[in-house]
């Protein structure tokens, strides 16, 4: 892997960390945030805090935060070698975006023991999953791995 390469993805990483960790710091620290607020800014969507004791759909969510955090930990050694790996310059921004989002969830599962999460969707009753800043990365992240994987056809180098 070329240097000048691997550290261009890094700019996603840093990218995705930044601006979850960023936005995390303003409505915990600056506006004390604590837990339960809510937002209604449309009929479909309310900007709140809720506490993500799990991982994903707050799966795990009675687990030890030292499970949590171990399991999350692996997840991530497993991303970096890939990203580390990686032919493709597009699945090295995609795994770099992927891994500044599950940093900035595993800082806050260290700090907080938790992940704050802040925006929720909902229609009808039903309530779609509550995510932050670091979930978009990570989904973000995943499109561009699927892109890769799944639509570059075989053979085809022109993204590396």
């Amino acid at each position: 892997m070329k240097a000048n390469i691997a550290h261009k993805s890094l700019f996603a990483f840093i990218l995705a960390l930044l601006i979850d960790q960023g936005h995390k710091l303003y409505m915990l620290n600056i506006l004390g945030w604590t837990g339960g607020e809510i937002i209604n800014v449309t009929p479909f969507f309310d900007y709140v805090l809720a506490w993500n004791t799990g991982i994903s759909y707050g799966w795990l969510g009675n687990s030890s935060p030292y499970v949590l955090i171990g399991i999350m930990a692996v997840a991530m050694l497993g991303l970096a070698v890939w990203w580390f790996t990686a032919q493709s310059n597009l699945t090295r921004w995609g795994v770099a975006t992927v891994l500044g989002g599950a940093l900035g969830n595993l800082i806050d599962r260290i700090a907080y023991g938790a992940v704050a999460d802040f925006f929720s969707f909902h229609a009808y009753g039903y309530y779609w999953y509550i995510f932050n800043l670091a979930d978009v990365a990570i989904a973000l992240g995943l499109i561009m791995l699927l892109w890769d994987i799944v639509l570059r056809p075989q053979g085809d180098s022109s993204s590396k």
